[in-house]
């Protein structure tokens, strides 16, 4: 682990199902199984990118990592120490980890003033109070590019960009070693998108950062990531070096998730060069076995049965798949 900031095994995120609106309904109480034994590591200075559809958990893994959610289950290292994964108020981790959301407009509140939001962080997590506050906040709003004269204005006089600088100069305000990043320009118009992704890149040399961004965007993973998971239905699937899962995908997930993403040659018939076919499977009842066969085209009856476990393809990149011969 001497390289490693962060660390999981074996990770857990499980939640009890409604009954429903009848609060005297006798049907049996069920399990949603968000993120169901995730082992990942993060090393210092590096990014990972978590891809795969909507509700694959990604989001879900993120806030557990970040222990905005309690884990059900599993471990958690970071920086050299055991984390305990159902703790939710360590002033000291949250100062070293901290999140940059999706959407700026809901996680900037609309009543306090950028200043007061970039240094809101180091009054609750640090000793830095006062002018030593306002000064760090003018520091970090310098980094992501933003004048001094932002300091006084309220979110709704800033831009969709703005505030996602905001967002992240609030993040650094505190100098994290790890930010997680969830789907940071998803919100954004695509040339915004273009100079935010170059601020990340930026700020992780000049700070020092390790990044953990979740996103559903291969194009975004593949320029900002070093390494790169693919998670399905609460599992990851395929794990390695972004450069080598990208050229050489070998679960059968990895696979379709590469080809249908949208390709900018108009020479090409259709944006999307295939489709994955069926659904998602429940989180509530997912399939027995590989959750992925369902919708597998090179699965056999042992995929319904038994779960594949992660086998080395490359150097350090693994895929759980029982027919990774099939594959190559």
């Amino acid at each position: 682990m001497a390289n490693e900031l962060l660390k999981t095994v074996e990770l857990r995120k499980y939640y009890k199902s409604t009954r429903g609106m009848n609060p005297l309904s006798r049907a049996k109480e069920k399990i949603v199984r968000a993120v169901d034994g995730v082992s990942l590591s993060i090393p210092y200075g590096k990014t990972l990118a978590v891809v795969g559809e909507s509700g694959c958990g990604k989001t879900t893994l993120a806030r557990t990592l970040a222990l905005l959610t309690p884990a059900t289950s599993g471990e958690i290292y970071f920086d050299g120490e055991r984390v305990d994964p159902k703790e939710t108020g360590n002033k000291e981790f949250y100062r070293k980890l901290q999140m940059v959301f999706q959407d700026p407009d809901s996680s900037l509140d609309p009543r306090m003033k950028v200043q007061d939001t970039i240094s809101e962080p180091l009054r609750g997590l640090t000793e830095v109070k006062g002018h030593d506050a306002r000064k760090a906040a003018l520091e970090s709003l310098a980094a992501v590019g933003l004048s001094e004269d932002f300091a006084g204005r309220y979110p709704r006089q800033l831009s969709g960009g703005q505030k996602q600088r905001v967002a992240i100069a609030r993040a650094i305000s505190t100098r994290p070693k790890l930010l997680i990043l969830d789907e940071p320009t998803s919100a954004l118009d695509a040339s915004v998108q273009a100079q935010i992704l170059n601020l990340l890149v930026d700020l992780q040399k000049n700070y020092s950062l390790s990044y953990m961004l979740i996103t559903h965007n291969i194009a975004v993973a593949a320029y900002l990531s070093d390494f790169m998971a693919v998670m399905y239905s609460g599992n990851l699937v395929e794990y390695g070096p972004s450069s080598e899962v990208l050229a050489k995908p070998r679960h059968p997930y990895t696979m379709a998730l590469m080809k249908s993403a949208p390709t900018p040659d108009p020479w090409k018939r259709t944006l999307l060069q295939t489709e994955i076919s069926g659904e998602v499977p429940s989180a509530i009842d997912p399939p027995s076995g590989c959750k992925f066969h369902p919708r597998c085209p090179f699965a056999e009856n042992i995929c319904s049965v038994e779960v594949p476990a992660h086998i080395p393809v490359a150097e350090g990149h693994t895929a759980a798949c029982h027919f990774l011969n099939k594959t190559a």
